[in-house]
């Protein structure tokens, strides 16, 4: 194989990524002309040649000229047929499907062993910025100690407008839907199932290890009240979802999804609108921040670009930490500091607080502040999402 491989590509999907994929490919002099189909579901009117579209999968995993596909679907299940037979067919793969790596990643990561081929997908996780091959080439020993981030522009928008400009949640979210950061549906943003998808990868690239995605703690914004708000307004906070990944003692990690009271003194206080932040932190180098556009076609489209480019290079991922620096175990034995905010205190016999910091009972809502073990909070998820109650992480944990 040549020190650089000249590439020819075929292309999944053609929606907002898609297109800002084709914009960015465009103008990069050495892969101006790589794109040699793309596959899609229906004929429409395209600002492109039809000849250059297809609408059969096949037409472009097995065709023997195209060496790399570059997956940009929607369709997680969908995803995972393409990408596994296009790896299975030899073919180098480019994909932002966070929820199909997500879910397939030790599938994923045995595929690309067997076949000899590159599987990269910096696009899933942070949109623009590189985070997964900085965890890989930089921060690739074991002084690594947590990864903490906002990883969903939608939701981050959302509460964006909530605190810097007076808005209710509800319409901060139909602005996010309008402007295009949230879909109609917007759960999987809002309830932390993206930014858990993107956890669990930079997880396998931080420590090494494939967490089942169900087996995390996952809580979004969308029971956020204007008391919950007011009370972080008091304490000079505001609210954030957050992402985290956190080594404990012997050699156990835990991994949570939770919205966060952020005070100032914090590099993801000031991640704002759309965009996600993440902070890196070390045993030598203590936290180190990257901060970019986290959704959208051109950003994520150059993400993309980035791993095709380095396709070129016949670069793939080592997974340098499941490798070498094996033994990491997730742990749910782990107890964080909560915010609990109710008005029925019969949801109380459901939490088995270990302390309690402060608590406050009010004509309509009532909050408790405590430290709670994880696998308690896991176990009791299906109970508490039926109800009319807000958690948030203080950022406060018990490491032992």
């Amino acid at each position: 194989m040549s020190k650089h491989q000249k590439l020819n590509i075929g292309l999944f999907g053609f929606g907002v990524v898609g297109q800002g994929l084709y914009e960015v490919l465009s103008q990069s002099p050495a892969l101006d002309k790589a794109i040699s189909k793309i596959c899609v579901k229906s004929k429409k009117n395209r600002s492109l040649p039809d000849k250059l579209f297809c609408y059969d999968a096949d037409d472009i995993l097995n065709d023997p000229k195209i060496n790399t596909v570059v997956e940009l679907i929607n369709d997680s299940e969908e995803a995972y047929h393409i990408v596994k037979r296009a790896m299975q067919l030899g073919k180098n793969v480019v994909s932002a499907n966070k929820k199909m790596l997500a879910e397939n990643l030790t599938e994923m990561v045995q595929l690309q062993k067997e076949h000899k081929v590159s599987l990269l997908y910096e696009a899933s996780a942070c949109g623009s910025i590189p985070v997964i091959r900085n965890l890989e080439e930089y921060y690739d020993n074991d002084l690594l100690l947590s990864v903490t981030g906002i990883l969903n522009g939608s939701s981050n928008y959302i509460l964006s407008q909530v605190f810097d400009k007076n808005q209710a949640y509800g319409e901060a979210l139909k602005e996010a839907q309008d402007k295009g950061f949230a879909e109609t549906d917007p759960t999987f943003d809002v309830e932390g199932y993206d930014s858990l998808f993107k956890l669990i990868i930079l997880t396998m690239h931080s420590f090494g290890i494939a967490v089942d995605p169900k087996e995390v703690l996952t809580y979004g914004i969308s029971n956020i009240s204007d008391f919950d708000i007011n009370y972080a307004r008091e304490k000079g906070f505001k609210i954030k979802l957050v992402g985290q990944v956190e080594r404990l003692r012997e050699n156990r990690i835990s991994l949570f999804v939770l919205p966060r009271f952020v005070g100032k003194d914090k590099y993801i206080y000031s991640v704002e609108e759309e965009f996600n932040g993440v902070v890196i932190k070390g045993l030598a180098y203590d936290k180190q921040f990257m901060f970019g556009k986290g959704a959208g076609g051109h950003p994520t489209g150059s993400a993309v670009l980035s791993d095709i480019t380095a396709l070129m290079h016949n670069y793939r991922y080592e997974y340098k930490k499941a490798n070498y620096f094996s033994g990491f175990q997730y742990s749910k034995d782990h107890a964080i500091e909560i915010y609990l905010r109710y008005s029925d205190a019969d949801i109380l016999r459901h939490f088995d607080f270990q302390s309690v910091s402060e608590e406050y009972k009010g004509p309509v809502f009532a909050y408790k502040i405590g430290f709670i073990q994880l696998s308690r909070l896991i176990e009791i998820l299906p109970v508490v999402k039926r109800h009319n109650i807000f958690l948030a992480a203080t950022g406060k944990s018990l490491n032992y």
